[in-house]
């Protein structure tokens, strides 16, 4: 999205931004009695009668995300470029006022924060909330109705430094985040009435930044079919397919060869008819991504055939300004037709009729939401249960967490201290507050001392003799460190998983003063712990992600033992020695003579924390409850799975689990189920995640029991074409991490096609 490291670039972003508010008058204006207006029309035929209305010339300007409208017919400007990862963010499309009224929205966690609470209902309410403060700004006319979000490319490199905006490396979990948190923002699963159309992005396989040598907007990624189908796609599966969302973006990477936004392969074959994207939805490029193809990527000779090498591959909409500048002369020489133009212009105002765009207010519920309706009680409510529920116990040597009650004076050391903005990640905007954690602990009525100690990636020790004395006079020591946007960010990779700087050396002088040390690590890619893990004297540590505008109350909510602990990691947190052992550019996830494997799925080497992991405050036993099955007949499995909307959903079994709290502390338990087989294609994964959910407040000493659905689709593999089959063979699920408790399973008959790769022409 916005490319800071480019500043012609950013001018060029900004120069699409157009004042973009207001609604069309459909009981007074001059399109009021036409099919536009026609309520009881299809949204795809309101949409094709508005445009046919347009000149050639208003088609063509009308063709970037900062479209003047027509005024002529009363269509006002629209302007398309709003970000929304996890709460309303600074964009084009969104304006916030200087003061007062407007001047804020909840900045909730970062996504890869949220992901870690493994709670869909969670991400659907934050995506509820979301949506309704867009609505409310809308109606105030100081935003438009579609939105940037959510990023769904899976985490395949623990060094990209986007990988705060993404649910994790897992594609199961990246794919259910995209469905529920899709449902909240759209008011549903493609409700007759949109709350606001959100916009899947990157497709694909876009993850990495500027690894050296190398240009994300001109990076060309090979990916075979088969990780496509297995990895990459996944997500947009779910996002498009099965949430219905209203956009996609097209990357800037190229896919086998061609550029993404200049490949109907990808648009047309897989996007369109294979995964069922309608003519009310639409695609957009990435910010300049239709420029690139000439200037940066030379794939073309001039701009003109830029625009229109786009718009032919199934690009609808520029994030730029290249179509708007091009699209005419492109017109003139032959280029591209009319027809092409008015079907991609056609599929946006499709999507503007599905919100309402055009309705009078009266008919519509949310043209209701007003400023009263941002920022609520139980907004931020939500958003520092949510900041609290995502953090991560890595360690509690000693049950050093929670806090012990005769702990009175903190010292609170490290670059994070007094962190307010920091917590917010990318892609954010006012928050209506931030709390810090050094305030939090006063608030909580610690006595505080505070030292940054040093920087995130600093030499400078000079601070180290402060911040050890602070340590000498307390009864613990906070430390608040790790990763932040300086290290870590769109347009910046890290080369290395260690911690940055000289932190690690201040935490080791910390660790020798004998008081109880709490590490906090800040950011979103994880960095090596194994020092750390391995120090006796480091007492505790704590992954506290990007957690948001009110982040230091969560931090102690989780210290002070008022929200225990239950987060999983949603990435590995591999060995510092990773970084040498593969190229960042290889994009394969399989195990081989160059690589050690990718994800947990399939990284062969022991890493520092696994995916998934995640300490308590007490202590569970887990079970299989009720009946198991041994064994299953597929073809049975597939005949009975004939009234899901698609065979991959069908069910292979629903598994109840029981989790018996044997501890003294009530908590929430995260149940992760996994699956692993020797059938099918090898190298075969170690696992893969196949369910989950999160077990709420469960009783010291009660038992909960929950229900974990598997589908056909989650333990099926794909073959080297991209089709996805359920093999015969012996099966085993496993439960938590580490494992638990595991269930063995065998699937008889013979292999049954889930899910086909389109081929490509």
């Amino acid at each position: 999205m916005l490319k800071l490291p480019l500043v012609a670039s950013v001018l060029g972003y900004a120069a699409t931004q157009v004042r973009a508010f207001g609604f069309p008058d459909c009981v007074n204006g001059p399109l009021s009695n036409t099919t536009v207006c026609d309520t009881s029309a299809s949204p795809v035929d309101r949409a094709k009668a508005l445009i046919a209305m347009f000149t050639t010339d208003e088609l063509v300007s009308n063709s970037n995300t900062g479209a003047p409208g027509v005024p002529r017919l009363g269509v006002p400007a629209y302007q398309s470029a709003e970000e929304a990862l996890h709460g309303l963010a600074n964009s084009p499309g969104i304006m916030f006022a200087d003061s007062g009224d407007f001047s804020f929205a909840t900045s909730f966690p970062s996504p890869l924060h949220m992901s870690a609470t493994f709670d869909d209902p969670a991400i659907l309410a934050v995506g509820d909330v979301i949506s309704t403060e867009a609505r409310a700004f809308s109606n105030a006319e100081r935003a438009s109705l579609d939105y940037f979000t959510p990023n769904i490319n899976p985490v395949r490199d623990p060094r990209w430094g986007r990988a705060q905006e993404t649910p994790g490396e897992d594609p199961f979990r990246s794919a259910q985040y995209a469905y529920h948190y899709v449902q909240g923002l759209q008011g549903g699963i493609d409700p007759k009435q949109v709350k606001i159309a959100a916009d899947c992005k990157h497709l694909v396989g876009y993850d990495l930044e500027n690894p050296p040598g190398t240009n994300r907007f001109i990076f060309d990624a090979k990916i075979s079919p088969q990780d496509l189908a297995e990895y990459f796609i996944v997500p947009f599966t779910s996002c498009v397919r099965d949430a219905k969302a209203f956009s996609v973006m097209c990357a800037f990477n190229a896919l086998n060869g061609l550029p993404s936004c200049a490949d109907p392969f990808l648009l047309q074959t897989v996007l369109r008819d294979h995964l069922g994207f309608d003519e009310e939805r639409w695609v957009v490029a990435d910010c300049d991504a239709i420029e690139f193809l000439f200037d940066q990527r030379h794939f073309v000779t001039d701009f003109v055939h830029a625009a229109a090498v786009g718009m032919n591959a199934g690009t609808d909409i520029d994030c730029g300004t290249t179509f708007g500048d091009n699209l005419g002369q492109a017109l003139t020489m032959g280029l591209v037709n009319t027809t092409r133009l008015s079907t991609a212009l056609s599929r946006q105002y499709a999507s503007l009729m599905r919100l309402g765009f055009f309705d009078p207010p009266d008919n519509q519920p949310y043209r209701k939401l007003s400023w009263t309706d941002v920022s609520t009680p139980s907004a931020q409510a939500l958003a520092r249960r949510i900041a609290a529920d995502g953090m991560v116990l890595l360690k509690n040597s000693g049950n050093t967490l929670p806090l012990s009650s005769s702990i009175k004076k903190l010292a609170i050391i490290g670059p994070w201290a007094s962190a307010t903005t920091q917590m917010q990640s990318n892609y954010a905007g006012p928050a209506p507050f931030l709390v810090s954690p050094a305030a939090a602990a006063k608030s909580a009525g610690y006595t505080v001392t505070v030292a940054s100690g040093t920087g995130i990636n600093s030499g400078d020790t000079s601070g180290f003799a402060e911040a050890v004395a602070a340590s000498q006079g307390a009864d613990a020591v906070i430390y608040a460190g790790g990763l932040d946007n300086s290290v870590e960010a769109e347009g910046m990779d890290r080369t290395t998983l260690t911690w940055p700087g000289n932190q690690l050396d201040l935490i080791a002088q910390l660790a020798a003063v004998g008081k109880p040390v709490v590490v906090l690590q800040f950011g979103g890619g994880q960095v090596d712990d194994a020092t750390l893990k391995a120090n006796p004297n480091v007492s505790s540590i704590l992954w506290t992600g990007y957690p948001g505008q009110d982040g230091g109350s969560a931090v102690f909510d989780i210290l002070a033992g008022k929200v225990p602990p239950a987060g999983r990691l949603p990435m590995t947190q591999y060995p510092g020695a990773y970084v040498d052992q593969v190229d960042m550019r290889d994009m394969t996830l399989r195990p081989s003579s160059s690589n050690p494997g990718r994800t947990y799925k399939w990284y062969t080497g022991t890493p520092t924390y696994e995916f998934g992991f995640g300490l308590s405050y007490t202590s569970f036993d887990l079970s299989f409850a009720g009946s198991t099955k041994s064994s299953y007949d597929i073809q049975a499995l597939v005949s009975a799975g004939g009234s899901a909307p698609f065979i991959d959903r069908a069910l292979l079994d629903t598994f109840e689990i029981s989790v018996h709290n044997t501890g003294s502390v009530a908590s929430d338990f995260v149940v992760l189920l996994f699956a692993n087989t020797t059938a099918g294609p090898t190298p075969l994964p170690i696992k893969q995640l196949v369910s989950y959910v999160r077990a709420k407040s469960v009783a010291a000493g009660s038992t909960q029991s929950v229900e974990l659905p598997v589908t056909l689709g989650s333990i099926a593999r794909a073959d080297e074409n991209g089709d996805s089959w359920v093999y015969p063979g012996e099966y085993t699920l496993l439960v938590d991490v580490p494992t638990k408790v595991t269930h063995g399973f065998q699937l008889t008959g013979t292999k049954a096609q889930v899910g086909s790769w389109p081929r490509s022409g």
